[in-house]
Formats: structure tokens, sequence, C-alpha cells
């Protein structure tokens, strides 16, 4: 089963795949889109592309775990996603996942290399949380 991973923010999007199995997920695009509505359809597309059978949001709760205006507006488009792609869409708790692809990257990239840095670490954060979903080792949001 395909899933996808997505690291929601609202001037970018990273979006990760897992391969076909369910086992192992790569960094795959990110949509810089500030429209809501482009934002879904282009996600709905690329679950169509590619098969997907579930969503995973991280939805990016604060440090205490209490819930802010990102974990809110990540979580509207977490329930308009579901609504419109037909797809589920499981919601987990992406803190830190950013800091975690900021380690990644770091020990995988040329110093030399600082473009599309932020691009990147949307994708590889993407990854993150879904391989984290993917292990089962990440706390399962509440959903709506």
């Amino acid at each position: 089963m395909r899933v996808m991973g997505i690291d929601f923010g609202e001037a970018r999007i990273g979006i990760a795949l897992s391969d076909p199995t369910g086992l192992i997920a790569t960094p795959k695009v990110v949509l810089s889109e500030k429209d809501k509505g482009r934002q879904i359809s282009r996600t709905v597309a690329l679950i169509e592309e590619y098969e997907v059978e579930k969503v995973v949001v991280g939805i990016p709760y604060h440090l205490d775990g209490r819930e802010g205006t990102m974990a809110n507006i990540a979580e509207k488009f977490a329930a308009k996603l579901e609504r419109v792609s037909g797809v589920e869409v499981v919601r987990i708790d992406e803190r830190l996942s950013s800091v975690e692809a900021e380690r990644i990257m770091k020990t995988t990239r040329s110093k030399k290399r600082k473009k599309g840095l932020k691009t990147e670490i949307d994708m590889v954060a993407a990854a993150v949380i879904l391989q984290s979903y993917l292990d089962g080792e990440t706390f399962i949001a509440p959903s709506g």
C-alpha cells in the first residue's frame, strides 16, 4: 500500500511517498502554493497519480503538546483533503520533524551547496513524518 506523508506549511508543502510495500519513505516534491484551494487540488492530483491509499499529515503541536495556530491550520487542511480525496488521512504529531530533517541534511550534503535548502528540508521533513508513521513510532494526533 502506497502512503503519502505531508509536512504542511502555509507557503510550502513537503511531500514524501512510501514504496509500494509501505515500508520506506522517500522525499518526493515540495508544492509552493499559498492558495488553499490549489494546495488541495495539487495534493489530490499527486494522490491520484501515485495511487496513494493513505495520507499522513504532520500536525505541528507546541513542544508542551498544546495546539497552536499552525496545528489548527494543518488540521483544517487534513480534514478538507480527506473530504475531497476520499482517501483516509491520518494525523500525527510532527514536533521536531524539521529539526530532524535539518540534522539529516547536514550529514548528507556538501557545505558548499545551500541553494534550495528550505525546499529540501520540507521534503525530508515529510519523509521523516512518513517514516515515523510507517515504523509505528509516532503519537497519533486526535482528529477534528
